[in-house]
């Protein structure tokens, strides 16, 4: 035993705490103890048993004056979270549903930040982004100002010598689908053409080659590092070669560099890139300073003025094009994702105003959830009279009540946020599936001080009432009874509660406004039929000898028809070059260009109002366009049919005007179009399928296409899936939208069920008296409710002008949109009310029910 000795450190904190007289006997006595119990039992034991001895001897008569303060501070904690504790567990419903509303609140805002957090960093992430533009160009004419993002390519080399405030600059493409092949394995891939500078201008950091060399050759191909291990099985391939494949051509390339993959907060993600160089000099066939072939960004010098180069990049353009009728500015690239919407050449709006939108309804939710905390607190604490008048007669100081009131609220906005961050570790995945997100709950700096501030905040509201008001009272007034409740604390009640209703039905409104446009959307008739409509590329021998497989197609016996296409969705190709006898500088206006071969305006089923559509039995229609209503009365024509006009191609005849259809967003409405009989020029085939027998007729035609073109990757997209795919923005945000208003009025009903059954409680003598002097159940139900009611009732007064402005607000910015109906307004307000009565009628009815000799009882 004379090896074994106490824990030192142990021994030194009892000596430095506790005062001198009875430090040495105090220790000399756990010593004994000490080796007592490693003797009879362990060392191990006794070790443990000396640290719980000496914890346990930290006790304020013993401690020296300078350690009394801190430590009486921490017992006093102690004791108050032990009351807490022991509160919750006594009024265990009320804790249920303040821990409830509270955590799923917390838990909707913490998923609303991550969305947004995650919505702001797209494309931020690039090391130059505070000096990284984006040129853009403002294209004026008879229909107003329109915003493109293409320029003309030739701008890039301009730039690069006649700007000097611009650093470094790189011209693009938008990203495409392309082929790319390895041996025989074919593989599709999304793909742009760069110029070399793109490792400056960008941050995409390379694994494999240098910067300088990656795009330098018209042969050079620079590929992700998922893609070089999708093609060769490995990442280090510098040097390898892959051959591309566009539209019947093909150009073999070598790997000059690998790059990492994507960050996930790209907004235009590639698989690969090519040389600008190669797409300039050898595929652009019109290249001259009207065609916006090309999207250039720059990095501007640490001093340069934004303004000043802006300026000079815009006259390069009036020099070129000695015109007035475009202008060119600067756009910060990293708001290009956010920033997206521009009318009459100035920036209105985007996907930011969905930010904004959560935005405000994650303060909604905060609203109602901190509101019902704070209600169920007060209402609650304000029951406690009798407590704090017994805990006063019995010595208790009004700063030791407050302490207790501030441990409780705080404690339970704490345990609200634990609850809160499992919620959303849990439902994490289900909100990535609804969002099309990857998020994670990741710790964040100015996340964590942002919840522990909301945190701080709630719990110190909610329980300042109690704290400074209730614990202020007389003891002897409070053991009399003669505390009586004010009108203020009951207004405020109220208030609180006709506001968090007044949101509640605000997001009900909004919901069924935006899932009413959705449908509409889905439904509405475009002009054409988009159903079973299928397209997917021509390449390889399909551009050499397109009629024999088109015949196979047409064969085939769940295919109703098949043409050679340049129709998508969403738009393609614009064009200002078209003019026509009469037409005016101030005429000049954009046309949509829809390449065509025979059969396509068939397939599509739009409707002919004049003339004929392209066929072979009129000889040949290479000379003969096709244009809509619009382009019509766009260029004041009567009589279109037989009339020439002057297409940038040359010479054209219109031979017939279709019904206007509507092939790009419900945003914008219908514009001039015009279809352009050009089947050498187009780069899809659509076909039209049976309905019922999709899968059948796919496999069919995939077997068709093999045939045709062996090793080519067949990938054919529905049309209909393009068209929802225009409003992924909107169905998500409808989606998020619902599960928001349902958890706001689950929110809004919790706290309306805690008040309802604190103010029941409240009443029970009443109830009893009643019940005793003859009352029956409804009129007690009626007499419990008709408060509550009242709120409801003004909660709906006040929230339907307020949906009404903001629904209408959202719906301008559809061209094409559904009214406000009546039953929009009378569906909410049915619904709120609803709701809040089943929620009442749960309490009231079992406190109408209750025994009248329980209810006067006392105590």
């Amino acid at each position: 035993m004379n090896k074994i000795h106490p824990p030192k450190f142990a021994a030194r904190i009892l000596t430095w705490l506790i005062r001198d007289d009875l430090a040495e006997e105090v220790l000399g006595d756990l010593e004994e103890k000490f080796y007592s119990v490693a003797e009879s039992k362990s060392l191990i034991r006794a070790r443990l048993n000396f640290w719980y001895q000496v914890v346990n001897y930290i006790r304020p008569f013993a401690l020296t004056s300078k350690h009394k303060l801190s430590t009486t501070i921490a017992v006093m904690f102690r004791h108050n979270l032990t009351l807490t504790f022991r509160n919750f567990l006594k009024n265990k419903s009320q804790f249920l549903i303040n821990l409830t509303g509270l955590s799923t609140g917390l838990a909707c805002v913490l998923f609303i930040y991550l969305w947004i957090a995650d919505e702001r960093q797209v494309d931020g992430y690039h090391e130059k982004d505070a000096r990284l533009y984006q040129v853009m160009s403002n294209h004026s004419d008879a229909s107003g100002i329109h915003t493109w993002k293409g320029v003309p390519g030739m701008l890039l080399e301009e730039i690069q010598t006649s700007v000097p405030e611009v650093e470094s600059a790189v011209a693009m493409t938008d990203v495409h689908e392309f082929s790319l092949s390895v041996g025989d394995s074919y593989f599709k891939a999304d793909g742009k053409f760069s110029s070399r500078d793109f490792f400056d201008v960008f941050t995409f950091p390379l694994i494999e080659g240098f910067k300088e060399q990656a795009l330098s050759s018209k042969s050079s191909i620079v590929i992700t590092r998922s893609l070089a291990e999708k093609l060769f099985k490995r990442a280090d391939v510098v040097g390898e070669q892959v051959t591309w494949h566009m539209s019947g051509m093909e150009k073999i390339l070598q790997v000059t560099a690998v790059v990492e993959d994507n960050p996930k907060g790209t907004s235009e993600p590639f698989d690969f890139l090519m040389s600008w160089d190669y797409y300039h000099d050898d595929l652009i066939s019109y290249k001259n300073w009207n065609n916006y072939y090309g999207r250039i960004a720059v990095v501007l010098n640490q001093s340069a003025d934004k303004g000043g180069a802006e300026n000079k990049i815009d006259q390069i353009l009036k020099e070129k094009q000695d015109s007035d009728e475009v202008d060119l500015f600067l756009a910060k690239f990293s708001d290009k994702y956010l920033y997206s919407k521009y009318e009459n050449g100035e920036q209105a709006g985007g996907r930011i105003e969905y930010v904004h939108l959560f935005s405000i309804i994650g303060l909604f939710i905060l609203f109602i959830a901190s509101a019902n905390f704070i209600n169920l607190s007060t209402a609650r604490a304000s029951h406690r009279t009798k407590e704090i008048g017994v805990k006063k007669a019995m010595g208790a100081s009004r700063s030791s009540l407050i302490q207790q009131f501030f441990t409780e609220s705080l404690l339970m906005s704490v345990i609200a946020l634990l609850v809160a961050l499992a919620l959303v570790w849990l439902l994490m995945p289900q909100f990535n599936l609804i969002t099309g997100k990857h998020l994670t709950l990741y710790v964040d700096t100015s996340l964590f001080i942002a919840m522990a501030m909301l945190v701080i905040f709630v719990g110190l509201v909610a329980g300042i009432y109690p704290a400074l008001y209730l614990s202020g009272f007389r003891s002897i007034e409070v053991l009399k009874g003669k505390i009586t409740r004010t009108s203020g604390e009951n207004w405020g009640r109220k208030i609180l509660v006709v506001t968090q209703f007044s949101l509640s039905i605000i997001m009900i409104m909004s919901v069924m406004v935006v899932y009413n446009q959705m449908q509409f959307i889905k439904t509405k008739n475009l002009g054409y039929d988009r159903e079973n409509l299928i397209y997917f590329d021509r390449e390889g021998d399909l551009m050499q000898k397109p009629e024999a497989f088109l015949s196979e197609l047409k064969n085939l016996p769940d295919v109703s028809g098949a043409a050679l296409s340049g129709f998508i969705i969403g738009g393609g190709n614009s064009t200002g070059g078209v003019s026509w006898e009469g037409k005016t500088d101030r005429d000049q206006i954009q046309f949509w260009e829809i390449r065509s071969g025979y059969g396509l305006i068939e397939i599509l089923a739009v409707e002919v109002l004049q003339g004929r559509s392209f066929s072979d039995l009129y000889g040949a229609d290479s000379l003969s366009v096709m244009v809509n209503e619009s382009a019509v009365r766009a260029m004041g024509m009567d009589d279109p049919v037989g009339k020439n006009i002057q297409h940038y191609t040359g010479e054209k005849k219109i031979v017939g005007v279709v019904k206007d259809f509507n092939f790009t967003s419900l945003h914008t409405k219908v514009e001039p179009t015009i279809f352009l009989f050009a089947p050498e020029e187009t780069y899809y085939i659509t076909a039209k399928l049976n309905k019922g027998n999709e899968a059948e007729a796919l496999e069919k035609i995939q077997s068709v296409y093999e045939d045709f073109n062996p090793g080519y990757v067949f990938k054919p997209k529905f049309i209909n899936q393009d068209y929802q795919a225009l409003y992924a923005s909107e169905e998500k945000v409808s989606s998020l939208s619902k599960y928001f208003a349902g958890l706001a009025v689950l929110i809004s009903c919790l706290g309306l069920f805690g008040l309802v059954s604190f103010t029941t409680e409240q009443r029970r003598k009443e109830i009893g008296i009643r019940k005793v002097l003859g009352s029956d159940v409804f009129s007690i139900v009626l007499l419990l409710s008709r408060d509550f009611t009242r709120m409801v009732l003004a909660a709906i007064v006040i929230a339907l002008p307020i949906a009404y402005l903001l629904t209408s607000k959202w719906l301008e910015n559809f061209a094409y949109a559904i009214d406000l109906k009546w039953w929009f307004f009378v569906g909410s307000a049915f619904i709120a009310l609803t709701i809040a009565w089943l929620t009442l009628g749960l309490n009231t009815l079992k406190a109408a029910n209750s025994n009248p000799v329980d209810c006067l009882r006392d105590e």
